[in-house]
């Protein structure tokens, strides 16, 4: 394993118990209170932090997550009673700016920037939380916490009142050290090789030796480690007893054993007769093994099975994993709809073709599901932000979280983090009312509610954010949007026009710029992040009510079901997603309008019409309605016929992105996507359903 795979472990480790760790603090706070489970799993928290931090040689990292250590190892000794109710907003506060400055911290890490090495401020007010829980008047800081007696490892020599002796080892090595981590602690080659590191530092390396090697380098040690045990060699008992102490110090040791080596005593012969007639001696017990029975060995193989059923895998490999699937499907498309086949009647090969298109359809979806994972922390860290927000400007608000094991490509659920963010600030800030009188006299719980839901259709996800505020009125809007020159005063909008207004750039609807709005970037920020992503975002409103936002994203950007159609000799694609009915109509059934131009009746339901060949100027393609198809499209809140020549068929294609020079002709702002490759070899180009629509109406 390299130093930056490690550093990659590090930083992924970090993160998810900061995460954890968050949710823990913010559950407890609205408990006013940390049970004993979350004060036990803090201080675990605390503890594998520090012993990694200190591993990477993070200092002061390590610092700070020893001093909060050292705060809950007083309350998890004393109970949760310790610390008085005067005490506890603080402690949940300096928890949370704890997290904070982690985050920050990490931040620099995965940048390769320097550490803030000036932590005194922050130590001084741990240690005076710290002083404050143990009643003491002095704000000096107290000397650092014991580790507690179940998580202290006791060598055998204090019990037995003598090392152990052994005849296996290294005679220029006598003075031995058996380390055993805790079982599932996890990267025990990595442990392992911090107590190398830290040994090395107090002798000499010719002094020291350990085993197995390559800890620093071979994750496969780490099996090695979880089934002998760490071991070191010294040749001095001084430097041995040394490294007894960093041991003591180290996290997630379950147990450490010293060894002394003492050459065998000579071989003495004895007649044959004599070992014919002595018993049998009992199996010796290896010295350095665990005190425990040793399992069967059909337990070990289940025991293995259950350790390697989760792993933990690098994206830039699922990424390549995913290109190489994808391309394996348009293979299969090639092979089996290759034109030299056409005319022929093969049997067989009709039979393997589609055994050939299962298997693929099956390597498909796994390839897919391995990227997929639930949108729950993405919602999850929505709960610190509602949390700030209603201290900061004293509003009642609950967060409920509907749906939130939903999965979302990977990619995906880090792109939605940032718009989803911006609704809920945006309800927090606009929705909510002020005044809690307000809600009251409108016949509302004084505790406002912001709903954030997932649903997963099978082709996207929807996600909502909902809140029971005063809704959107659409007078001041118009008005704020008329100021900005974005409304015409002669022109008459209609509801859901003026809800639109609230996603143009540079649109808001505060008089002052706070610390949460009115600089002008927030919805339109949402707007194009998720329209990146192929999604689409409407707003709905009813004053007094509220407002829900809707946001609606593919599941995943790599391989997606869509109708081929063709225009002339030009051959799209679009998107399965979008399309509503396709619709044979002939010259009567077209309204025209002289502001709409062409329109068409379906379902008591008048849409605009885009000729695909004219909209693209192509130089073939059918003219009378009659020759062609109607395609009725719809992508978020614009709905609209598209006419197109022929239907092709369904096919599941592979999104290709354009080359970056292609980008250069600004090709989104026709209506384009991407591409992909047909199985004839043929290029389709992928078409998106609202960015034609906003590109041929204007």
């Amino acid at each position: 394993m390299s130093s930056n795979d490690i550093l990659d472990m590090y930083i992924y480790e970090t993160n998810t118990l900061l995460e954890q760790l968050e949710n823990i603090v913010l559950d407890a706070e609205k408990e006013n209170t940390f049970s004993e489970e979350n004060v036990n799993e803090i201080f675990r928290i605390m503890h594998t932090i520090k012993g990694s931090s200190a591993m990477m040689e993070f200092d002061p990292l390590a610092t700070v997550s020893h001093r909060i250590e050292d705060m809950f190892f007083i309350i998890r000794e004393n109970g949760m009673a310790v610390v008085s109710d005067a005490n506890r907003p603080a402690l949940f506060d300096l928890m949370l700016h704890s997290i904070d400055y982690f985050r920050v911290e990490m931040e620099k890490v995965e940048a390769e920037q320097p550490l803030n090495k000036d932590v005194d401020s922050f130590l001084a007010n741990i240690n005076s939380l710290i002083a404050k829980i143990k009643g003491e008047d002095s704000e000096e800081a107290p000397p650092p916490a014991p580790e507690p007696a179940a998580a202290e490892p006791v060598p055998a020599a204090e019990t037995s009142g003598a090392v152990p002796r052994s005849s296996e080892g290294n005679p220029d090595f006598r003075y031995e050290l058996r380390v055993y981590f805790d079982a599932g602690c996890g990267m025990e080659n990595l442990r392992a090789h911090m107590l190398v590191s830290a040994s090395q530092g107090l002798c000499a390396a010719s002094d020291f030796l350990f085993e197995p090697a390559g800890v620093e380098s071979d994750a496969s040690t780490a099996e090695q480690v979880i089934e002998n045990g760490f071991l070191m060699q010294f040749r001095n008992p001084e430097d041995r007893e040394k490294a007894i102490a960093e041991v003591r110090s180290a996290g997630s040791v379950r147990s450490y054993q010293p060894h002394d080596f003492e050459p065998a005593p000579p071989k003495v012969s004895i007649p044959a007769e004599a070992v014919a007639a002595a018993e049998p001696p009992a199996p010796a017990v290896k010295s350095a093994a665990p005190a425990k029975s040793a399992p069967a060995k059909g337990q070990q193989g289940s025991a293995q099975h259950q350790k390697e059923s989760l792993i933990s895998v690098n994206l830039s490999k699922l990424d390549e994993l995913s290109a190489i699937v994808g391309e394996i499907v348009i293979t299969e498309a090639m092979v089996t709809a290759s034109p030299d086949l056409k005319g022929l009647h093969l049997d067989a090969f009709s039979k393997s073709a589609r055994q050939l298109r299962k298997l693929t359809d099956e390597l498909q979806d796994v390839s897919m599901s391995l990227r997929m994972i639930p949108v729950s922390n993405t919602f999850q860290k929505m709960n610190r932000i509602v949390r700030d927000m209603c201290k900061k400007l004293n509003k009642q608000v609950k967060l409920t979280l509907i749906g939130e094991n939903t999965e979302v490509d990977k990619t995906i659920v880090d792109s939605i983090g940032d718009p989803i963010m911006h609704m809920v600030r945006n309800s927090m800030d606009h929705g909510i009312e002020e005044n809690v009188q307000d809600r009251i006299d409108a016949g509302k719980d004084p505790v406002g509610e912001i709903i954030l839901s997932a649903e997963d259709t099978g082709s996207e996800v929807i996600i909502q954010i909902k809140d029971d505020g005063a809704g959107v009125n659409d007078e001041a809007v118009l008005r704020k949007a008329i100021n900005n020159g974005i409304a015409s005063p002669d022109v008459e909008y209609s509801h859901k026009e003026i809800l639109n207004f609230l996603m143009a750039p540079g649109f808001s609807t505060n008089k002052e710029v706070t610390e949460f709005s009115g600089r002008g970037v927030g919805m339109d920020v949402v707007k194009s992040g998720v329209e990146s992503l192929g999604g689409s975002v409407t707003i709905t409103s009813e004053q007094g009510k509220g407002m829900i936002t809707t946001m609606r994203i593919p599941l995943t950007m790599a391989i997606m079901d869509g109708m081929e159609v063709s225009v002339g000799k030009s051959i799209f694609t679009i998107p399965i997603n979008n399309i509503r009915s396709s619709l044979k109509i002939t010259e009567n059934d077209i309204l025209h309008d002289s502001v709409n131009g062409e329109m068409i009746k379906i379902m008591d339901g008048y849409y605009p019409i885009i000729r695909a060949q004219e909209f693209y100027n192509l130089p073939e393609g059918a003219e009378r309605v009659e020759d062609g198809i109607l395609m009725w499209l719809e992508s978020g809140d614009c709905s609209y016929g598209l006419f197109v020549d022929e239907l092709l068929g369904e096919q599941q294609i592979v999104v290709k992105p354009f080359p970056t020079y292609v980008n250069n002709f600004d090709i989104k702002n026709y209506g384009i996507t991407g591409c992909s490759i047909l199985g004839d070899g043929n290029i389709s180009i992928i078409l998106d359903a609202g960015g034609l629509y906003t590109a041929a109406r204007g």
